[in-house]
């Protein structure tokens, strides 16, 4: 007779309600997991998913993710003359907040030369890539846009042509792709009022200096300030061509930072991820270790609530064996069952988290074996009790 599932047999509800508690925290476990290396997953997807070579930003900067780096957008032209540069093209990224599909969210536009340019959408799951210089978008379906959906940015409207998904930024936020020039306009815009305003001021400022009225007026579109700016330029190299002399180059006659897509993961990695990833890890360790506290309280009160028929059985001659087999198979099961219970919770939801899930299988036969150690090594609290349990309690000594 195996006493254990007896034993189980017997208190059904209590062990179940007890899987799922357990299981639960298993589940929070392994999604912590999960949102760990979706952190980094999220955090390098983009610079992973961009073809190009090399990356150009402002001298001495990290960026254009790790860092803001500001650049002129004529730099491209001096870039795309260094030997060895077979193409160089604009790229702009930023986030915005903005009340796109009906709600206020955050999503980061990504500009790019769309007539040939690096840095445009690499996997588009339906429509098309932007083919006109203005007022096309390839949008994220997280953002919540369908194909042929019209939304406004800033003072103008623009169709979604494309969608992709799963293309994040690295806080996790959905990506809208936009042409250079309008992705320059959006992030530069005012609305009329305050162009309004500007423009009424700096008439009045060139008055007071000493011009008529029609001079200011002509004057005013020189004096505006151009939204020609951009955050890098991304470089494919010739074929044979040397990437440590094209890198010499740049910086030494460019004055420019220039990273490969390795040192930009590195600087993504060791940079804005770090603290987050040890945040996360942090966290992991604790859930872990509060997980196998709960699991060696809940075999002592298992323990505990049996103590009579223990010395029962140690009063009709049964050893220690049989008691110590006894504890152990009931933590086993609790423990194998509460994970199991746990992996398919995770299965059914990890999918409708807000941010990235990565679920990676080393990762779930690790965790498991871990609870499944620590279960036996917490079992070890209720094995010691039971063993010192008298036979005379039986008789209610």
């Amino acid at each position: 007779m195996d006493l254990a599932i007896k034993d189980v047999q017997r208190h059904v509800g209590k062990f179940v309600a007890t899987i799922i508690g357990v299981g639960l925290l298993m589940a929070i476990v392994l999604i912590m997991n999960g949102i760990y290396q979706g952190n980094t997953s999220d955090g390098v997807w983009l610079i992973d998913n961009t073809a190009t070579d090399l990356w150009v930003v402002e001298h001495g900067r990290g960026g254009p993710f790790n860092e803001q780096s500001r650049m002129a957008e004529e730099s491209r032209e001096s870039v795309a003359a260094i030997p060895g540069v077979a193409k160089a093209s604009p790229f702009i990224t930023y986030t915005v907040q903005r009340d796109v599909a009906g709600r206020e969210q955050h999503f980061t536009i990504i500009g790019y030369d769309v007539f040939g340019g690096l840095g445009g959408p690499g996997r588009i799951v339906a429509g098309r890539p932007i083919a006109q210089a203005h007022y096309e978008a390839v949008a994220d379906m997280k953002i919540g846009l369908k194909l042929g959906d019209t939304f406004r940015l800033g003072v103008h409207d623009y169709t979604v042509v494309g969608l992709t998904r799963k293309t994040v930024d690295a806080a996790g936020n959905p990506l809208l792709y936009l042409s250079l020039p309008d992705a320059q306009e959006v992030l530069f815009d005012q609305d009329n009022r305050a162009l309004e305003r500007t423009r009424l001021a700096e008439t009045q400022r060139l008055i007071r200096a000493g011009y008529t009225s029609s001079e200011a007026g002509r004057m005013l579109p020189l004096l505006a300030g151009g939204s020609g700016t951009i955050n890098a330029v991304l470089v494919k190299l010739q074929p044979g061509a040397e990437q440590q002399f094209v890198t010499e180059q740049i910086e030494r006659w460019l004055y420019f930072s220039v990273y490969t897509t390795q040192q930009e993961r590195s600087l993504m990695l060791e940079g804005r991820l770090k603290k987050m990833g040890a945040v996360l890890g942090l966290f992991r360790l604790l859930l872990v270790i509060v997980s196998l506290v709960i699991i060696a309280l809940l075999v002592y009160v298992l323990t505990v609530e049996k103590i009579r028929s223990i010395a029962t059985l140690k009063l009709i001659g049964a050893s220690n064996k049989v008691i110590v087999r006894l504890i152990l198979e009931q933590s086993i099961v609790l423990t194998v069952s509460s994970f199991l219970f746990a992996w398919v919770v995770v299965q059914f939801t990890y999918e409708n988290f807000p941010r990235t899930v990565v679920l990676l299988p080393h990762e779930t036969v690790a965790s498991f074996l871990i609870f499944f150690i620590g279960g036996m090594v917490s079992s070890l609290v209720g094995i010691v009790h039971a063993l010192r349990t008298p036979p005379s309690l039986a008789l209610g000594g």
